[in-house]
């Protein structure tokens, strides 16, 4: 094995299976929904976004990078988008083409219960795709919060308001368990954890999941593992096969099957403010997330991106430097 970590960690995989794709409504005409009921049956229309928490304590593992650009994808399938930005470093906003010094409202006013989600939200270049924005202000929000009633629950409460606004919420998390992490995980239906394809790569999953798991039991018993994200890939090295193959190992089917490579255009996209399928939607890098998207949607995937075809390892744009 090449880490040990994970393997250490006696969480239930089934309790964190892979969440799948929740129905859509087809009729304009309705309105509510039974909130009583438990489970959905066959026949349940469900019109309620679906909330999905980026999150990896570990730094660099492209994490921010996923968030905004899966976003944009899903939002260029036609569903209306809301990227939640719960990052004080604010990279998610400034990726969508946001500048994060001159904003007035953020994420941070929202969870001080000073604003509503609806007075922070800020449309993007992409059509269908929002964002609540973050900037340096929520660094000191983990500390104002702690000793507030129901601190867990301050995200999950704001959004109750927009629940039928958009299909999917997508909360990029800060690199760390805090708070903020918190009630991303406590908000989110699913959680799509981002995994380097390096050496280090497993170092802190186990202990991830061993939080996800008490977030279960504590705060958020819906709480499901939507997938586990490859990113970083470079398969000019035996290193990016094995990591690849022992994490596939140890989580099977929730591993997503299209591999996220190194890129330089991934790379420089975030510094023009833009998704990637803005700053050059033919690279092999934006092929790879929208065909990850279609995997999160349960759409067919395209014969000649799916996992094994390692394009980017031969191109001139597979040498680029750590991308989230």
């Amino acid at each position: 094995m090449l880490y040990t970590a994970i393997h250490e960690t006696n969480y239930d995989t089934a309790r964190l299976s892979r969440a799948k794709p929740r129905e859509r409504a087809e009729s304009k005409d309705l309105k509510t929904r039974d909130k009583s009921l438990t489970q959905e049956h066959p026949c349940d229309i469900v019109i309620s976004m679906k909330k999905i928490a980026f999150c990896n304590q570990k730094g660099g593992v492209a994490k921010t990078t996923s968030a905004i650009n899966i976003a944009a994808y899903l939002a260029l399938n036609g569903r209306r988008t809301l990227l939640v930005d719960l990052d004080p470093q604010a990279n998610a906003t400034s990726g969508v083409g946001i500048d994060k010094e001159n904003i007035t409202q953020s994420i941070y006013n929202v969870l001080h219960e000073h604003i509503t989600p609806k007075e922070a939200v800020m449309e993007t270049a992409i059509e269908n795709l929002y964002v609540l924005p973050s900037n340096i202000s929520l660094t000191g929000a983990e500390v104002e919060l702690v000793n507030v009633m129901g601190r867990e629950y301050r995200l999950k409460k704001a959004l109750e308001e927009i629940q039928t606004e958009f299909d999917y919420a997508i909360f990029d998390c800060p690199p760390s368990l805090g708070l903020l992490t918190i009630n991303g995980l406590t908000a989110a239906d699913s959680v799509i954890v981002p995994i380097q394809c390096e050496y280090y790569a497993l170092e802190g999953v186990g202990q991830l999941m061993k939080t996800l798991e008490l977030i279960r039991e504590n705060l958020n018993e819906r709480l499901a593992i939507e997938g586990i994200l490859m990113t970083l890939a470079d398969f000019r090295t035996n290193l990016t096969k094995e990591v690849i193959s022992e994490v596939k190992q140890h989580f099977g089917d929730k591993v997503y099957r299209t591999i996220i490579p190194r890129t330089i255009k991934l790379t420089e996209a975030p510094g023009f403010g833009k998704p990637i399928a803005l700053y050059a939607e033919h690279s092999t890098g934006a092929k790879k997330y929208a065909e990850v998207t279609r995997e999160i949607l349960g759409l067919p995937l395209s014969s000649q991106l799916i996992e094994g075809e390692e394009v980017a390892a031969t191109t001139e744009e597979s040498h680029g430097e750590a991308i989230g």
